[in-house]
């Protein structure tokens, strides 16, 4: 071949691996566009909440501004093609879109595969509505240890919860502990926005010999993203490092030393899903000496690749993680979790267990139906 030939070959080559490259990394920019809405409330701002930003209800980047039609849009930079599922509210989920007969409605979703504008009309607000009297569903052996816990790390306080084997009170012994992040979302249908986990009714429900104290979290709210993020985001500087300073350092000595614990790494454990996902992994990673199994229920790590630099620069973490998500969630769902999961799998760590579910979505819902399996794997890998 002819050194012209050569050169044409080469050039035509690299056309082409750069048409491929650009058309996996092809990221879109999608409007959401609001045609119509309820007349009240007209000097609040509207915000969307989504997959895109771990349905955080009212981050200013998500803000609807008036375009030249006069129409509310608000515009997502930088989507991967894939299903994206949101829903607006006004600034809370207290606030956020219902139907126009005040019942909740369902995620809205779209499947990406291009720039895109979406059309929207909302129908009412659900604070609009007269509020029914709240029904509380948590058992009996929840308690609620404070509603304002100092968290000396973040300068903040936050409400803990705590759940209570059913025989503790008659018995002397000692139980492991799991930690979970989230707590609003893990008792109670009145706390939470989303629906509960229901993580009392499936423990009340286990053989005694298998209980466990269940320590719950509250979040943060507006301060979520970055409570669950060590690492700096678009969302705000990462506070995750003072966070899982406060679980290891502050709330882990004061449970140990207020109830009946094992507080051996063996017996101790943390659990999350989405940015609690996130956050309960970079836990066993800054802190292998004190929690021995995690559950990583659909983690953001699309939020922090600088986790896998983390991951790659430890040794084996010689715990026992428990991945697990949804292939509706999104598209980089399965394929972050699933890196992770290799990345410590040929490091050596041999308890590990990997599973994405079909139908499964990045909700309450989702996780509440995971949660017994998770249970069931613990007791089987770490309580005896």
């Amino acid at each position: 071949m002819s050194q012209g030939r050569l050169q044409r070959f080469a050039l035509m080559l690299l056309l082409t691996v750069f048409m491929c490259c650009t058309f996996v990394t092809a990221q879109h920019t999608v409007r959401i566009e609001i045609k119509a809405k309820p007349a009240s409330h007209p000097k609040d701002s509207l915000f969307l909440a989504g997959t895109f930003n771990s349905w955080n209800p009212g981050i200013k980047s998500s803000v609807f501004k008036i375009n030249g039609t006069g129409n509310l849009v608000s515009e997502l930079k930088d989507i991967s093609p894939g299903i994206i599922e949101f829903k607006v509210t006004r600034g809370s989920w207290t606030s956020a879109e219902v139907s126009a007969k005040g019942t909740a409605i369902n995620n809205r979703f779209c499947k990406i595969s291009s720039d895109t504008t979406i059309y929207i009309s909302i129908e009412a607000w659900a604070d609009d509505f007269p509020s029914r009297p709240p029904v509380s569903t948590r058992s009996k052996n929840v308690f609620v240890i404070d509603t304002a816990f100092f968290i000396p790390q973040l300068n903040r306080k936050r409400r803990i919860w705590i759940y209570l084997p059913q025989e503790y009170a008659f018995t002397k012994k000692r139980y492991p502990v799991l930690y979970m992040h989230d707590g609003q979302n893990l008792f109670d249908a009145v706390t939470s926005s989303f629906g509960e986990w229901g993580v009392d009714e499936i423990m009340d429900s286990i053989a005694s010999r298998k209980q466990m104290i269940v320590v719950g979290v509250d979040h943060g709210g507006d301060k979520r993203l970055t409570e669950y993020n060590p690492y700096n985001s678009r969302f705000g500087k990462g506070e995750g490092d003072a966070y899982v300073d406060f679980l290891v350092n502050t709330l882990k000595p004061f449970i140990d030393k207020t109830y009946r614990t094992e507080p051996p790494k063996e017996s101790t454990f943390i659990a999350g899903s989405s940015m609690g996902g996130l956050i309960s992994m970079y836990a066993v990673f800054k802190h292998p000496e004190v929690f021995g199994a995690a559950g990583i229920f659909s983690p953001a790590f699309w939020l922090v690749p600088e986790l896998y630099q983390k991951a790659d620069s430890l040794q084996k973490i010689n715990a026992a993680v428990y991945f697990v998500c949804g292939e509706q969630e999104s598209n980089e769902m399965v394929t972050d979790m699933k890196k992770m999961y290799e990345e410590l799998k040929q490091k050596g760590d041999k308890k590990l267990f990997y599973k994405q579910v079909k139908d499964g979505k990045h909700n309450e819902l989702f996780w509440k139906k995971e949660l017994p399996a998770f249970f069931q794997w613990l007791y089987s890998n770490q309580i005896k």
